[in-house]
């Protein structure tokens, strides 16, 4: 039986990846530190498979971690810290978790006597900042960010640097270049670039997974830094108006988490996979004010977003995926509706504690000029 290890597996995307590979028959072994910005209470999630075995463990500790990787056949690499604004002033910490944590899993593999067959890395739709746009005199570009200066007159929408008409989003490609604009996109960037990097070095089968905005059960209602469905959600049931930066136009595309799984699972046992960088997502659009209308209609509740029309630094206006190399190389096709999801994840929700903390982090961004 090959043995599968799952880096952050008691996490929210990690735990449905092992429950995947259990049902497959994969023996699994799950590593994670349980942060309590993840794991409130800093216990084993009631969740989490109990025909996995779990080792508590940090990324950062290279002699237990060395002594896990060096017994397993195949590794998911899903240990993060993840959060966009939280990572522009915590740095140091972002950096030593996924940049040198990465690093440690990857010297192992190197300078190690193990037997790993291939590697799973999750990457980011955040590196590549904004996405791809169609100009209708130019063609497709990649807009810069917006200033600042163009923010606070509250024009919302990205313009061509060419001629200066006003852009159409279209699916971004893995082929668009990087515009890293926060710490944590950078790390996400690094954590794949020197994955790849190693892997082609020592011919060790690499892959990675640029996830896009995936939601489902299992997700943090309490963590305020990431998952805006599971901010929405949190403000909802506790009665409070879900907060909308900007005008609410802004898009991102949203993939439910067995979605992503799935996605997982074919980059592990497919050859066509090895060595390949693929965007997971669904290639639709969905609007930051639909997704509070969503969740308020599956609550049954009557409550109207706040449409702020203030904004975050750093935000990107519209961005999802082309997942047209994934469907052709892996055969991949995501299975649930926006709807379908959202009622999954709402019906789990009821039994789950959501904590509002979104005041106490809108103060932090607050305080660091982020907002």
């Amino acid at each position: 039986m090959s043995k599968v290890l799952v880096t952050g597996g008691a996490g929210f995307i990690g735990s449905f990846l092992v429950d995947k590979l259990v049902e497959k028959g994969y023996e699994v072994i799950v590593y994670d530190n349980l942060d309590r910005q993840v794991h409130i209470d800093g216990k084993k999630p009631d969740y989490l498979n109990p025909k996995a075995k779990f080792i508590r463990g940090d990324v950062l500790d290279y002699k237990k971690l060395r002594k896990v990787v060096t017994t397993c056949d195949y590794i998911f690499h899903f240990a993060s810290k993840v959060g966009v604004g939280q990572s522009q002033y915590e740095i140091k910490k972002y950096v030593d978790v996924n940049t040198a944590g990465t690093a440690n899993l990857l010297n192992i593999l190197v300078n190690e006597k193990n037997k790993v067959k291939k590697l799973v890395v999750a990457g980011s739709m955040s590196s590549y900042g904004e996405g791809l746009y169609n100009c209708k005199n130019c063609g497709d570009v990649r807009p810069p960010l917006r200033s600042e200066k163009q923010l606070l007159k509250k024009d919302w929408e990205l313009y061509c640097p060419k001629c200066n008409s006003q852009l159409k989003p279209i699916p971004t490609p893995e082929s668009a270049i990087f515009y890293c604009n926060s710490i944590y996109a950078l790390t996400k960037k690094e954590q794949e670039e020197m994955s790849l990097i190693i892997g082609k070095t020592y011919s060790i089968p690499t892959v990675v997974l640029r996830f896009f905005n995936v939601y489902g059960p299992r997700q943090s209602l309490s963590n305020p830094y990431t998952g805006v469905a599971a901010i929405f959600m949190s403000r909802i049931k506790n009665n409070r108006q879900p907060v909308v930066f900007e005008d609410g136009l802004q898009t991102r595309d949203f993939i439910y988490v067995e979605d992503v799984a799935d996605a997982c699972v074919l980059a592990l046992e497919k050859q066509e996979a090895s060595y390949q960088v693929f965007n997971v997502g669904t290639g639709n659009p969905v609007t930051i004010k639909s997704i509070a209308e969503t969740i308020s209609k599956l609550y049954n509740k009557n409550i109207e977003p706040e449409i702020t029309n203030r904004f975050r630094k750093g935000d990107v206006r519209h961005c999802f995926a082309d997942i047209s190399k994934i469907k052709k190389l892996l055969g991949f096709r995501p299975r649930f509706s926006f709807e379908e999801g959202m009622k999954k994840l709402i019906e789990w929700a009821k039994t789950a504690k959501a904590v509002d903390y979104y005041e106490r982090a809108q103060k932090e961004l607050e305080e660091k000029k982020l907002v």
